[in-house]
């Protein structure tokens, strides 16, 4: 392996994790075929994760990151050279020089980063059923809600819009009920009060406009270092569930928007999913298997997914058996649950001949871990007992007063901070009721207006799910950059009632197709 100036470092193919009787790099080219970091509470997971995130966005690989604890923050700042980190550095030889990282926070709740939002569309039935934890029965109404708003052309941008539609389905039950199958008022009600519980949680923040676009992850600095994406969720951790339906929201819009590039020399980036056990807990075996689904295709579109958790039982096996690259930090084994973890660690290792995996896993000390890394055949390496190195930016978190500066000088700043409330579901149907919408003629038995037929047909959203044209998807991405300045008149409002969101309404290929293949007819 090649060497820095000052000792054992980074090389043009691989990141550094660490040394015990060999030094061990993470290869960039193997880097997306995932990976798993775990270890007990307290024993050096996160000092591993900035690790790992500081030596991709080296590589200029962007970086995301769920901060769950804060501690992440301190990759914006230079590392202070103090004794126990020179030493650390000095007995591996690493020539330590303190360094930071550019980054960008983001914060559902907008806060302490920019606000992150998602339109309904964009989410879909599925997710949001497990968002809000549906019943079997409370998940097909939903179903239905996004079947009739396709087809009614309504755009589903924010959570008055859902309120609007599931509204509209309630007072044409009995219509509906024929064509699609049971709509019961019941139901209705019931994901309505499922609806203000989240948002009671903050969940009404996190939908609407504008929209994320994901490419602004997919960022390098001045320098050609990939910028680290961290995303502040130690308040969106009071509600798990909305936390883990979120990031895999995310893994889902990037397995939908990036194209298939293979085994890059690099990945195109690198997602770390903390606590990642919130994604498996009571999910159900469709969503299991479509989860599994994406990260086995991911790979092949540059992106490496990380899971960090304490114990790798807490990944179910088909996920775990896509992920090649390992830091195992110490277990603790008081229980027999804990015992069966240990065990069930030691197993996924390939054997090294002058280790007891299954004993070292429980005298790691602080900062020392297990690490097996994929080798250039794609084949893991053996187990190795290593220190990992240091961090060159700081360990902890940054004041507010570093982080309010970092965010007013952020690529991103005023893009998203302030909210727009674009016209949708809400507005057309508030107009239906008062008598002022732009035309009362309706198609199909009531089921299409004519506002929507014209529009569906032009931009193809009245199209089945998930058979997109390839002029649908050019669509999608023109209009979200071309708003309402189009035309004036009654154009310039359909442009507006489109707007940046008929990516959100045409762009549902993914929630709806890779995940939510399911629910097409």
């Amino acid at each position: 392996m090649a060497k820095t100036a000052t000792g054992i470092g980074d090389t043009d193919q691989g990141i550094f994790i660490g040394k015990g009787e060999q030094p061990v790099w993470l290869t960039l080219g193997l880097a997306n075929r995932h990976g798993l970091v775990t270890g007990a509470t307290g024993t050096g997971k996160t000092v591993s994760l900035q690790v790992m995130a500081e030596g991709f966005s080296r590589a200029g690989v962007p970086v995301f990151v769920a901060d769950i604890k804060g501690d992440l923050s301190g990759i914006s700042e230079p590392g202070a050279a103090k004794d126990f980190i020179l030493e650390r550095a000095r007995t591996m030889g690493l020539g330590f020089q303190p360094d930071q990282f550019s980054t960008i926070f983001w914060d559902v709740f907008g806060e302490q980063g920019h606000p992150v939002r998602s339109t309904v569309s964009e989410m879909g039935p599925l997710l949001l059923s497990r968002m809000m934890d549906l019943s079997e029965a409370q998940e097909g109404v939903l179903n239905i809600a996004f079947r009739v708003a396709d087809e009614q052309g309504l755009l589903l941008l924010d959570m008055k819009d859902l309120r609007a539609i599931l509204s509209f389905i309630a007072e044409h039950a009995a219509e509906l009920t024929t064509q699609y199958g049971n709509v019961s008022k019941q139901s209705v009600g019931a994901i309505q009060r499922q609806l203000l519980v989240l948002e009671n949680q903050g969940g009404d923040k996190f939908f609407g406009e504008p929209a994320l676009d994901l490419n602004d992850f997919m960022r390098t600095d001045r320098d050609g270092r990939g910028m680290v994406n961290i995303l502040v969720a130690d308040k969106l951790m009071q509600s798990p569930r909305l936390y883990a339906t979120f990031l895999l929201w995310m893994l889902s819009e990037l397995f939908e928007q990036l194209p298939e590039v293979g085994d890059p020399p690099k990945p195109k980036l690198v997602f770390f999913f903390d606590e990642a056990h919130l994604l498996f807990n009571d999910a159900p075996k469709a969503l299991m298997d479509k989860i599994e689904q994406v990260v086995r295709l991911i790979r092949s579109k540059g992106v490496g997914v990380y899971f960090v958790t304490q114990n790798p039982i807490d990944v179910p096996d088909k996920v775990l058996a896509q992920l090649g690259n390992r830091v195992q930090h110490a277990l603790r084994a008081f229980t027999p649950r804990d015992q069966k973890a240990v065990a069930a660690a030691a197993q996924t290792f390939r054997p090294n001949p002058k280790l007891n995996t299954a004993q070292v896993i429980t005298e790691l000390g602080k900062g020392e871990a297990l690490v097996s890394c994929l080798e250039g055949n794609g084949t893991p390496a053996m187990v190795e007992r290593v220190m990992v190195r240091p961090p060159s930016a700081r360990i902890g978190p940054i004041t507010p007063e570093e982080r309010k500066a970092i965010i007013a000088g952020s690529p991103v700043k005023g893009k998203y901070d302030t909210a727009i409330d674009s016209e949708s579901a809400y507005e057309m149907l508030q107009k239906r009721v008062e008598g002022t919408a732009a035309t009362g003629a309706e198609s199909n038995g009531g089921v299409l207006d004519q506002i929507g037929s014209i529009v569906g047909s032009v931009f193809g959203t009245n199209t089945p799910r998930g058979r997109l044209s390839t002029g649908q998807v050019i669509a999608r991405s023109v209009t979200r950059s071309v708003t309402n300045k189009v035309v004036g008149g009654v154009v310039a409002d359909i442009g507006k009632s489109l707007g940046g969101s008929l990516g959100g309404s045409v762009g549902r290929a993914l929630v709806r197709g890779a995940l939510g293949g399911l629910l097409r007819r």
